[in-house]
């Protein structure tokens, strides 16, 4: 992929960074409400638990639907343009490889298990069900907070240098045009 101009650059970084900052802050709040919902028997009276329970399970709904799920494909898709648009490059460093992975398992993991999840809670009370307490609705944003918090740092901190392909690569750049067209046949 052609290198983004300067002006592109910053503004896919501004995107890139206000989805994610956006994703963390929505995964905090869905944590909060999935401890609202599975607590709501000891925070409420008996008559009212079930009430803050749906409420938390349906608001839950509105952010995984609406918010995060387009923010998680955003931060991915800004990510990969910035990966590859710049000289960071996709496999050049093994801090853009973790985080590409460890966002794409995020991304896949949001979107099918912890939205079926909520799903399925919002479900039971439509139902007229009382939803069970879901400690996964507690873990899994517990353990995504978690993880976007670490994506966060190895960002910031861009630790363990280049990969083998962005050791060869750098080697490549280093020489005269001349060396690096004798070697591409080896």
């Amino acid at each position: 992929m052609q290198q983004l101009s300067r002006p592109a650059r910053r503004a896919t970084l501004v995107v890139h960074v206000v989805v994610s900052v956006g994703w963390l802050g929505l995964t905090l709040g869905l944590l909060a409400l999935g401890i609202a919902a599975s607590t709501a028997g000891g925070a409420a009276g008996a008559d009212a638990a079930p009430q803050l329970a749906a409420a938390a399970y349906r608001s839950m709904k509105i952010f995984i639907d609406w918010l995060i799920i387009p923010l998680a494909a955003l931060t991915l898709v800004s990510g990969l343009v910035l990966s590859l648009g710049t000289p960071w490059g996709l496999a050049q460093h093994r801090w853009v490889v973790t985080k590409f992975w460890l966002t794409l398992g995020a991304v896949v993991a949001t979107a099918l298990a912890l939205r079926t999840q909520i799903h399925a809670a919002v479900g039971a009370v439509a139902a007229g069900r009382p939803a069970p307490p879901e400690p996964d609705l507690v873990v899994a944003p517990a353990v995504a907070l978690t993880l976007y918090v670490f994506l966060t740092a190895i960002s910031v901190l861009k630790p363990w240098g280049p990969t083998a392909r962005g050791r060869r690569l750098r080697g490549e750049r280093g020489r005269r045009p001349e060396q690096v067209d004798r070697t591409a046949g080896r």
